[in-house]
């Protein structure tokens, strides 16, 4: 897909522009993705451009409130130069942060988190092995560093381990989210990609977490991301 019609596509959801390194990891990925889709169901959305604002739009919009800094890159500066940049830009003293996507599925939205911000360290959790193959797959066609896939449930995964942990779209919520809280981190938080009808049954399986207020997610009614914290 063309990259900058990508671009306008995903204009109402960023305040920043993104680089073409990025617009261009984003083009390869609907590429491979429409292809797989052809043989294993990854999303049942087919046209491009809604896939560009449904799945990497809806995605990009959480990493921008995630990892809201973010370094320009010089147009003639290498996609490694930039990274080390933003890297070094964002990163705590000693360590990246631990973003788990929990039930990633196509890789929504933990690969265009990672596409955003690559200083992060990311676990891609899926248990659907042809759908971790792609996720393999996707981090190698894009060089994508510090990603892992881990093709079993959450349950076999260590708990506390993430800084954020991220959901969306997934089945049996009321099993996933306490799962996603087990694998937070003390000081982590959790980002919820859901409906506004799905609130309120979050705040009830998770009655200690702090909620911020829900952030509208553009070009939609009824999808918010939703940010909590333990006390």
């Amino acid at each position: 897909m063309n990259p900058t019609r990508i671009a306008d596509l995903l204009h109402p959801f960023l305040d920043h522009h993104l680089s073409d390194a990025q617009l261009g990891h984003i083009s390869t990925y609907i590429d491979l993705l429409l292809r797989w889709n052809a043989r294993i169901n990854l999303t049942a959305i087919r046209d491009p451009e809604e896939i560009v604002t449904r799945h990497f739009g809806e995605s990009l919009f959480a990493a921008s409130c995630l990892f809201p800094t973010v370094v320009e890159p010089d147009a003639r500066a290498s996609a490694t130069d930039a990274a080390t940049a933003q890297r070094q830009e964002n990163a705590a003293p000693g360590a990246s942060p631990a973003v788990i996507d929990l039930g990633s599925g196509a890789g929504f939205p933990g690969l265009p988190i990672k596409i955003w911000a690559p200083h992060i360290h990311l676990t891609l959790i899926e248990s659907h092995q042809k759908k971790a193959t792609f996720l393999r797959e996707i981090a190698r066609a894009l060089t994508l560093t510090d990603v892992n896939v881990f093709s079993a449930r959450a349950e076999g995964f260590p708990e506390g381990q993430g800084t954020v942990v991220t959901l969306r779209a997934v089945e049996r919520f009321d099993r996933a989210l306490p799962d996603a809280a087990r694998l937070l981190a003390p000081s982590g938080r959790l980002a919820l990609l859901i409906s506004r009808a799905q609130l309120t049954r979050a705040h009830q399986l998770l009655p200690d977490f702090v909620w911020q207020d829900p952030r509208p997610i553009p070009l939609s009614t009824s999808r918010i991301l939703a940010l909590a914290s333990r006390p």
